[in-house]
């Protein structure tokens, strides 16, 4: 994933760029699966949650698959030199020293040893995201912004990247499983948490 190539029965592919690996969870049952180990999920950028579709699409869903199959030709809407273009942009979009020490500080708030952690943090982290984890989240921030179309990045973009980039690398305790705290739940406590602190902080 990190390194751009594949072994397959001891021989060596390097992997052409723009290159990335998208995977699928059931959260239902790991038969025949297995998780991923810890170090693995901290390689992904997102950890995204797909609900049930509405009422409408599902209706259109159905349809589209019980009658008359016309399948579509398919177009490629782009290249990967422009993709990588793409990405070099993303790179590109500046960030504020406050809004880069926010994101580093917020991060740094996930470990429970930390000065910065919080209250629910203490209570019902066992282990918080790493250093990769600021880097995808700053990066994901700079993509947000473009995509919003600014050219720089807001404390905005980093609060509303924190579940996706982070459920996947910040491991509850029992604690949090015996109160019913789940993951989402942790992190959205810990993000009012932290900026309420902020908050007192600077009114101080």
């Amino acid at each position: 994933m990190q390194e751009f190539s594949v072994t397959v029965r001891g021989n060596h592919h390097d992997i052409e760029r723009p290159f990335f690996v998208l995977a699928t969870q059931n959260p239902i049952e790991l038969e025949g699966t297995y998780p991923l180990p810890e170090a693995q999920l901290d390689r992904f950028l997102f950890n995204v949650i797909l609900d049930y579709l509405t009422g409408e699409e599902e209706v259109k869903v159905v349809n589209r698959y019980t009658t008359r199959m016309d399948i579509p030709a398919v177009e490629a809407c782009t290249t990967p030199e422009q993709i990588m273009k793409f990405q070099w942009l993303v790179r590109q979009v500046p960030v504020a020293e406050s809004v880069n020490r926010f994101a580093v500080d917020l991060v740094r708030a996930t470990r429970p040893e930390d000065p910065l952690s919080t209250d629910v943090v203490r209570k019902y982290i066992q282990y918080g995201a790493s250093v990769r984890a600021t880097m995808f989240l700053t990066l994901a921030a700079k993509a947000r912004a473009l995509m919003n179309g600014r050219y720089h990045v807001t404390r905005d973009d980093i609060t509303a990247l924190v579940l996706p980039v982070l459920r996947h690398r910040v491991l509850t305790n029992y604690f949090a499983e015996s109160d019913n705290m789940d993951v989402d739940k942790v992190l959205v406590k810990l993000l009012e948490e932290f900026e309420s602190a902020g908050l007192q902080a600077r009114a101080s």
